[in-house]
């Protein structure tokens, strides 16, 4: 299924680009993200990330579907 997948901070620098259309068989986004994670190296576990899908705050094993745009939200430092 094809997937839209935008990236944030630190992992935006690790996947050196912003966002991204993906052909993927990710059930989840759980599975999606150790497939990115394997591709790009992410270093963030997923206990440090919230997940995004179709703008809303989700579940890591809410299922996904073709056309699905996802988010994975890095924690956020600042002052």
């Amino acid at each position: 299924m094809q997937l839209k997948i935008q990236y944030y901070a630190l992992m935006r620098e690790q996947a050196g680009r912003s966002d991204e259309t993906l052909d993927t068989a990710a059930a989840t986004p759980a599975q999606l993200y150790q497939e990115l994670a394997g591709r790009y190296g992410f270093t963030l576990s997923r206990d440090q990330l919230k997940v995004a899908v179709n703008s809303e705050f989700s579940d890591w094993s809410r299922p996904l579907a073709t056309g699905d745009a996802v988010v994975f939200i890095p924690p956020v430092a600042g002052g």
